[in-house]
């Protein structure tokens, strides 16, 4: 950790100001987890999140954010002004979960510890962004730079990061940082991107009889031979590239020769280049697989394929050595962790970072376990201190009037 970044930190973690306002989170910590209950409890499964976003964006109302609104793909953001010439920093969590409609996301207490589908993913985050406003608007700490409050839609599964997306493309607010809030220890900061293309794809043939019609191409016998050859891509382990096929489906019965088959593909990789060639060369194999059954039958009434992209989250890299990076990792040292940085992750702050806008995505504090299953829990032990680490980062890249100028640096024309 850089010394300058951690003895501003310092100088500004003293202040009665920000004293006051870490002190506020700490005794806000009963109300800020009832309030992770309550916004668990409505369902938001991915592409259904209209219910969650009104809720919330009737909370940031209540906390005096000015101009909320939700967009056009169901974004929530609001706008808490600064008092001077300063960066505007997003600070939002995701409202969609992984859970199909019809979960019960009733939160049970057990042990000390909350159970429900999405209770840590993304419901800590959710929380953690509107403590953190809630500590400004009490104590009246004045920044610099604006603040941008808010949630995503998308962030799971095929959402596609498609409310961050759509944030970076046509946000009403110039964006000179973002931080994502995600469950996890307040000691890590996640700052690296990892990029994925997903693509569903489906061969179709005439099909027939298993017997009668032997000699037909099999849509399921091309998905195979597919399948095959992608189990056998050589993949760099550095940058670190990898694919999977997750989902196959098709076929009739056991005695049809299937006239469809289809399976989801995922590619990832921490580096553009290299997920390019891993997805120029899956794609050959897709092709030519449909041309190998043929070809096996000699048949001019053959297997076609269609490829669709259906998920294309961009990777990125920044330095370990950026500002946003060493402010946040100094804000965990203020508060005497030990900081971490996380290897790379897929998060909202892929596209940030892909499009050059420091951004990390921090954990929201608390213990956690189970995610993306039925038995997903939080613990909230101590969880006040990963609202307090955010808000110490905010403020340090944002500034604080009196006390600290902004570390991000001017505004970006």
């Amino acid at each position: 950790m850089d010394t300058q970044w951690q003895a501003q930190l310092h100088e500004m973690y003293t202040a009665s100001s920000v004293q006051q306002a870490l002190a506020f989170i700490h005794k806000d910590h009963e109300r800020t987890v009832q309030e992770q209950v309550a916004l668990t409890e409505i369902p938001a499964p991915a592409f259904q999140e209209q219910k969650r976003g009104a809720a919330y964006a009737e909370k940031l109302k209540a906390l005096g954010l000015e101009g909320v609104r939700t967009d056009s793909v169901g974004n929530v953001f609001g706008i808490r002004r600064g008092h001077g010439k300063g960066p505007t920093v997003v600070v939002c969590a995701h409202l969609d979960t992984v859970f199909p409609e019809g979960t019960d996301v009733t939160v049970k207490h057990i042990d000390g510890k909350l159970y429900a589908p999405g209770i840590s993913d993304d419901g800590r985050g959710l929380t953690v962004v509107l403590a953190v406003l809630r500590a400004l608007q009490q104590t009246g700490i004045q920044t610099i730079g604006d603040l941008v409050f808010g949630a995503t839609v998308g962030e799971e599964g095929v959402g596609d990061l498609r409310g961050v997306k759509a944030l970076c493309a046509d946000s009403e607010w110039p964006i000179d940082g973002f931080l994502s809030i995600e469950p996890g220890s307040p000691r890590r900061t996640t700052y690296l991107a990892t990029g994925s293309h997903r693509y569903k794809v489906t061969y179709r043939g005439p099909g027939g009889h298993s017997f009668g019609d032997f000699g037909t191409p099999s849509a399921i016998h091309a998905l195979g031979r597919a399948v095959a050859r992608i189990a056998d891509v050589v993949t760099p382990n550095d940058p670190k590239t990898t694919f999977t096929v997750g989902e196959i489906s098709g076929g009739t019965s056991v005695n049809t020769i299937a006239q469809e088959a289809s399976m989801l593909i995922d590619l990832r990789s921490n580096d553009e280049t290299a997920l390019a060639t891993l997805e120029t060369d899956v794609l050959a194999i897709l092709r030519d697989a449909c041309t190998k059954e043929n070809e096996r039958w000699q048949t001019e009434e053959g297997i076609s394929v269609q490829i669709d992209l259906i998920g294309d989250r961009p990777a990125g890299q920044q330095s370990a050595e950026s500002v946003i990076v060493q402010v946040a990792g100094a804000a965990a040292g203020e508060l005497g962790l030990e900081p971490a940085l996380d290897g790379a992750q897929s998060t909202d702050a892929n596209v940030p970072i892909a499009l050059g806008i420091p951004a990390v995505t921090l954990g929201g504090g608390g213990g956690c376990g189970g995610m993306h299953t039925l038995a997903e829990y939080f613990d909230p032990t101590g969880a006040h201190i990963g609202v307090q680490r955010v808000l110490l980062t905010v403020l340090g890249l944002v500034g604080v009037e009196g006390v600290i100028e902004p570390l991000l640096g001017p505004r970006l024309s």
